[in-house]
């Protein structure tokens, strides 16, 4: 029986992505191996936090929720080896199952009926290295690229990539300004005066409940 280590499991409407605002459930799994400077869950970091519970179990509690839209997040939800099964299972009780990557691990083995929100880490993140830039030939229309953004730097950069590598990407472009780091406000007149198809986007539960505020 296939089990993972799931840190917490509950409902909220959805922060971030296109889907933005909708009622959601939220299943973070345990585990990370990436130290991103401006992570926002270092609860779930460790690959020992949380409780283990089959894929059975889990599935048996999702269907007494009420929202058709589920997300599977981390830490980095792939790095556990029993998420494509978990994934496989959601499809078969919810109409839209997303799941949150850092692009650091293969999207292979990711159902394909699964939305896939690919978070490419800038070089403010502290992360860039741990990109697979093989995982861009795998998305395909209804994903989505996330790009959290810390500096004007990091905005150059995405902009860079933006024209030469995404350009012909199937999936939506995301941008998104780092809590505290960098003004909304500046990030739209960047988008605006180069023009740029992305989506700019706040995470909306930090807006609502603060960014301090866990399990919302």
């Amino acid at each position: 029986m296939t089990k993972l280590r799931v840190h917490e499991i509950y409902t909220s409407v959805q922060g971030e992505s296109s889907l933005v605002g909708l009622p959601c459930i939220f299943i973070r799994l345990a585990g990370c191996p990436l130290r991103c400077v401006y992570c926002d869950t270092p609860q779930a970091l460790d690959f020992s936090a949380g409780e283990e519970m089959s894929v059975k179990a889990i599935v048996e509690h999702i269907k007494t929720l009420s929202p058709n839209l589920v997300l599977v997040t981390g830490g980095e939800p792939l790095a556990q080896r029993g998420t494509p099964e978990l994934l496989q299972a959601l499809t078969a009780v919810k109409e839209i199952v997303q799941l949150e990557t850092s692009g650091s691990i293969s999207l292979k083995q990711v159902p394909s009926s699964v939305c896939n929100i690919l978070d490419i880490k800038t070089p403010g993140s502290g992360e860039e290295i741990s990109n697979d830039w093989r995982n861009l030939s795998l998305l395909k229309a209804g994903d989505e690229i996330k790009i959290v953004l810390t500096n004007r730097h990091d905005y150059e950069w995405a902009r860079d990539l933006l024209a030469e590598q995404l350009s012909d990407t199937a999936a939506s472009i995301l941008f998104s300004p780092c809590w505290d780091s960098l003004n909304p406000q500046d990030l739209v007149a960047w988008i605006l005066e180069d023009a740029l198809n992305v989506r700019m986007q706040l995470q909306m539960h930090k807006v609502i409940w603060g960014a301090e505020k866990t399990g919302v």
